[in-house]
């Protein structure tokens, strides 16, 4: 397993259980190499979600080590996670958007806790919600919006930032098939920026929509890896430009 700057995230022998239940996730250990794109997939009930959740800090191992930008994030203050958070996109299925602000102030607030001024946060959140196809909803609030422009929105506020690494849970599970390839081509495009792509799905045909992904697959807690690039760097991470 690799160490400092050339890794992103790192678990070994991570487990996870809830209270006194059994293990959710067990022995997982793999590493994420900044500028690639995972796929995470499995069964429902696999754990993906309780993967996404210790990979976007919202939960913490029963055991085992995590580290992130070359930080140990188990024992990391509290008071600094909210600094760590702020380098990650997260797409939640349940979208999760606050429902007293308008699409535009949803999409806008990453860059308004990052201290971006107003004068300069109107044109990209304006640009990226013409690219998710909500252009014309920028004033209307989440539970005006139908299941699928939720989750436009949601997306919007994800990448708006580039954050380092993005974490998507089923983020096409409510649009059409073509909204799910544009979804993809701008997690592509933000990936092709440097960020880290997490994308946790259930539908298979999404993997062959992103020719470089490698696939991070979960079967009842234990994490197999069938592309093999866990271990070691990308081909074209390792490769001198």
């Amino acid at each position: 397993m690799s160490n400092g700057g050339d890794d992103i995230v790192q678990f070994d022998n991570v487990g996870l259980r809830y209270g006194t239940g059994k293990e959710v996730l067990s022995d997982v250990s793999f590493t994420l190499y900044p500028g690639s794109f995972y796929f995470l997939t499995g069964a429902s009930g696999a754990g993906k979600t309780s993967l996404l959740k210790l990979l976007y800090l919202a939960q913490r191992p029963s055991r085992g080590m995590i580290r992130m930008f070359g930080t140990d994030v188990i024992t990391l203050p509290r008071v600094r996670l909210p600094a760590f958070r702020r380098r990650l996109g997260v797409v939640f299925q349940d979208f999760r958007l606050v429902p007293h602000l308008s699409a535009f102030d949803n999409v806008a607030l990453p860059l308004r806790v990052a201290g971006v001024a107003e004068q300069d946060l109107v044109r990209p959140v304006t640009d990226m919600l013409e690219w998710v196809g909500l252009g014309d909803r920028a004033e209307a609030r989440p539970a005006t919006l139908s299941g699928g422009e939720q989750q436009r929105v949601a997306i919007a506020r994800a990448v708006i930032g580039r954050p380092d690494m993005l974490v998507a849970d089923e983020p096409t599970g409510n649009v059409d098939p073509d909204m799910a390839l544009k979804l993809l081509r701008l997690f592509e495009a933000l990936n092709r920026l440097g960020t880290t792509v997490v994308v946790a799905t259930h539908d298979l045909h999404l993997l062959r929509k992103v020719p470089d992904s490698l696939i991070m697959r979960l079967d009842k807690g234990r994490l197999s890896d069938p592309t093999g690039a866990l271990r070691y760097p990308p081909r074209r991470a390792a490769v001198a430009p």
